[in-house]
């Protein structure tokens, strides 16, 4: 998994993969750390109480075990989020509520008022994770907004792929900046943007703000060091990043992103058909993109062109390079007509992709059915 191998490589102690998440022990210091660093996370969580919930009872004693006090300052508000299915539970609302409860029932005893609820902006953001066989667990948000939110992408703009799944594909593919990558098909940059993150070492959190930092336990002088040490490592770009695309508006959504990231130093925009595959660098680097899926059988069909003319171009155009294709869809894949030396299954969003891996040697053939 990458998320684990992120994990280690920082560091971090006790790295454990679990199912759709990964494990591992730290401190104040290694919360900040992961925050700031990670790329495929999508937030960090740190547990406060794990036990067995069979009804709103079981519930409401687990929530009620957590030293509230200690967690949310006087005057502060927060909120609960809640993932996961329980038949003890009509819907994820009542879990919340039930949690709820408990946390301003104890913090009225302790203080003699409640605390206040703020669904949009809340101070302390608690998540609590129901597992019908096994142990649900309440943990606080350290991250707030997700980290895929990198802070450099207008809020409801288009981003038909993940920052984070971007930089997982990147990773899997071996990409640290050494060898030069072009994306022939860059939509609004987001492998271009990760890419120069990952190319010049730079924390993808570096500006941003992050829910811990209104935590009563906060250390400003110990997050500033932190900061200060993930940042600094950054260094120019080895290797040309290009970004491509015969769109107009894309090349400028992209500029504008890259913009926004601090990283349009180190790109370079060129609007032309993802077709053109010749790399001005000679041969050799990586080429990675997200071509469309179609989303009706109608659409499918009518991309079969395009995928066919690309791995036409991939053949005769990108000798010794490497191509990593993110296919949303088995009939396009096979349209190609390369034959990949890897399959890796991953998710973007809902829908079930391929990531593709073909290695363009010198004099690579098409593989057609007879």
């Amino acid at each position: 998994m990458v998320l684990a191998d992120e994990l280690r490589a920082m560091g971090a102690e006790a790295v454990a993969p679990d199912r759709g998440s990964v494990l591992f022990s730290g401190d104040l210091r290694t919360v900040y750390d992961v925050n700031l660093r990670l790329r495929t996370a999508m937030r960090v969580l740190v547990p406060l109480v794990r036990g067995e919930v069979k009804s709103r009872e079981s519930l409401y004693e687990l929530a009620a075990s957590v030293a509230w006090d200690e967690v949310i300052a006087d005057g502060q508000t927060f909120a609960v989020e809640v993932v996961g299915r329980h038949r003890a539970f009509r819907n994820t609302t009542f879990g919340g509520q039930v949690v709820k409860d408990a946390a301003v029932d104890r913090l009225r005893s302790k203080r003699g008022r409640r605390p206040n609820v703020d669904r949009d902006q809340p101070d302390i953001r608690v998540h609590l994770r129901l597992v019908e066989e096994g142990a649900s667990t309440l943990s606080l948000d350290s991250s707030g907004e997700p980290l895929s939110h990198r802070g450099y992408r207008p809020r409801g703009g288009p981003a038909p792929l993940a920052e984070t799944l971007a930089a997982g594909i990147l990773l899997l593919a071996g990409y640290d900046g050494s060898e030069p990558l072009l994306d022939p098909m860059c939509g609004t940059g987001t492998f271009a943007v990760e890419a120069a993150l990952i190319a010049t070492q730079t924390p993808p959190g570096l500006h941003r703000e992050f829910a811990f930092e209104r935590w009563p336990v906060h250390n400003l002088l110990t997050f500033e060091e932190v900061q200060h040490e993930a940042s600094h490592g950054h260094r120019d770009a080895p290797q040309p990043i290009l970004a491509r695309d015969r769109a107009e508006r894309s090349i400028r959504s992209t500029q504008r992103n890259l913009k926004a990231a601090w990283m349009d130093q180190w790109v370079e925009l060129e609007q032309r058909d993802a077709l053109d595959l010749l790399l001005p660098w000679g041969t050799g680097g990586v080429i990675v993109a997200n071509p469309p899926y179609g989303k009706r059988v109608s659409d499918v069909e009518k991309l079969f062109g395009l995928y066919r003319r690309f791995g036409d171009s991939l053949k005769n155009q990108a000798t010794g390079a490497t191509a990593w294709i993110l296919a949303g869809e088995p009939r396009l894949a096979k349209v190609i007509g390369l034959k990949p030396s890897r399959r890796i299954p991953l998710f973007n969003g809902p829908i079930e992709c391929r990531l593709l891996k073909f290695e363009m040697y010198e004099g690579t053939k098409k593989h057609k059915a007879g």
